[in-house]
């Protein structure tokens, strides 16, 4: 199933982990002046992605300039987690509508997040839409160390979602 929905899809590795695929970005662009500091150039006023996590992977945490808003589209539940400026774990169990969990979240510009199924699921397959529009200048993977010195009380969340 997880091979086919890849090749469906036309998926490719992402570097947080999982697959992924632009299915949609804006005509309209937003120009440098328009936006906040941390945009390094003019961005398209969004851009949505297909994006597939399976068991054997995470989405590891980063953080982008924008706001990311996540559909669930199919497959087993998945738990979006953001680690907050106060200092908070939240934890986004996203899931159809006639499951515990929501079929939306919304992660806001500048906060750290990642991903993983949520188990004893295979896989998850939801949208992702950026709005100003994704670019992968605005995208930092972050380093364990790093978060380690700022959220020493969520080492184990930390360690399971990063990979350096």
């Amino acid at each position: 199933m997880i091979h086919e929905l890849v090749t469906r899809l036309g998926l490719h590795p992402h570097p947080e982990g999982g697959f992924y695929r632009e299915i949609y970005r804006a005509p309209l662009t937003l120009p440098q002046a328009a936006l906040p500091a941390s945009f390094a150039g003019d961005r398209a006023a969004s851009t949505a992605i297909h994006f597939l996590l399976t068991a054997d992977t995470f989405s590891a945490l980063h953080k982008i300039a924008a706001d990311e808003l996540w559909f669930f589209l199919g497959g087993d539940p998945l738990d979006v987690f953001a680690l907050t400026p106060e200092g908070a774990a939240v934890q986004h169990h996203l899931g159809s509508v006639d499951s515990a969990g929501s079929p939306f979240c919304v992660i806001p510009a500048g906060q750290v997040f990642g991903a993983r199924v949520a188990a004893p699921g295979r896989y998850s397959l939801v949208s992702c839409v950026v709005a100003p529009g994704f670019d992968f200048a605005d995208f930092e993977l972050c380093k364990r160390g790093a978060l380690l010195e700022t959220w020493p009380e969520h080492r184990e969340l930390i360690t399971s979602l990063t990979r350096v």
